[in-house]
């Protein structure tokens, strides 16, 4: 009974790990920034709450941290140093896979 316990608590293991280094991958996607325009780019989820970064070649590196539900904040990497973006995202009420910033008048999507 032991050995199956550890056999089947091994499996669960496994699986979660598996799991987890999947949805970690980048995938392929089309992105879009206010200042960069449409681009062809790589998400990454960083966390289970919808976090997400999102790079190209040739491109800056974004990142959203979700603060709550429909609420971001972000970051933008140039290679050497990360910049806080100023304000707060909002999700698109007319497309989900695009954020809002109102203060700054920009928008990032990926889909």
């Amino acid at each position: 009974m032991a050995l199956g316990k550890m056999v089947l608590g091994g499996c669960v293991g496994v699986t979660t790990l598996l799991a987890f280094s999947m949805s970690a991958e980048a995938k392929r996607a089309r992105c879009f920034t206010t200042d960069d325009g449409y681009f062809s780019c790589n998400y990454r989820a960083i966390a289970s709450d919808g976090s997400f970064r999102i790079s190209a070649p040739g491109y800056p590196t974004y990142v959203l941290e979700i603060d709550g539900p429909g609420f971001a904040y972000g970051y933008i990497n140039f290679g050497r140093r990360n910049v806080s973006l100023p304000g707060q995202f909002v999700r698109s009420r007319d497309d989900g896979a695009c954020w809002n910033n109102p203060q700054t008048n920009t928008k990032l999507c990926a889909w």
